[in-house]
């Protein structure tokens, strides 16, 4: 589903965070052709893959016409049956890279907020396309991202409500960090 191009920044923006202490976490995994291929340029730590499996909710007015009309339009190009996904290729995927990881199946809403098994996070990558569901994974993930650690926004430039949660989120927190990008990927590098 990840242009090649876009894909390949994924990975080396990964990379150069490899060294940082946490977890890798990934929220929207479909089905984890790009959180496996984390893992392979990462190496050796903790991943978990957050997702309902059961696609997209709906989009809300604040996640813009655009994406209301990709999730009317369920005879699209690219819509894959509202990116719903069955979790054992996501499982599958990983079970190949030979590393820990973690699946956690249900709405970020519904499982975020039971996470004490995720102490410190190095590389957060967010794929959870609407304003909800941006705002629920900063809310509850980005308190663990450790210092000097980096968030990818996969939807940044896609969704106007993904931009819209991380720029509500970035100011209610009061936080310096920016919204960078590489070759068309957004991130954030937490310094405070």
């Amino acid at each position: 589903m990840i242009p090649r191009n876009i894909y390949i920044s994924n990975l080396e923006i990964a990379s150069e965070f490899k060294a940082i202490p946490g977890d890798v976490v990934e929220c929207g995994v479909w089905k984890g052709g790009m959180i496996a291929g984390i893992a392979e340029v990462v190496g050796k730590k903790k991943y978990f893959l957050f997702d309902s499996f059961e696609g997209l909710p709906q989009a809300a007015e604040i996640d813009g016409i655009n994406a209301i009309n990709w999730q009317n339009n369920t005879s699209g190009e690219n819509y894959f049956d509202n990116c719903t996904a069955e979790e054992q290729y996501a499982n599958e995927a990983m079970v190949l890279t030979g590393f820990d990881f973690k699946l956690i199946k249900g709405w970020f809403d519904e499982t975020l907020s039971h996470t004490p098994f995720v102490s410190s996070i190095s590389i957060l990558r967010l794929d959870a396309d609407w304003y909800d569901s941006t705002l629920t994974c900063l809310k509850y993930l980005f308190p663990k991202v450790s210092k000097g650690g980096v968030v990818i926004i996969d939807d940044y430039y896609t969704w106007d409500g993904c931009s819209r949660a991380v720029h509500f989120y970035l100011n209610s927190i009061n936080s310096s960090s920016r919204i960078q990008s590489k070759d068309g990927v957004a991130f954030i590098i937490k310094n405070d």
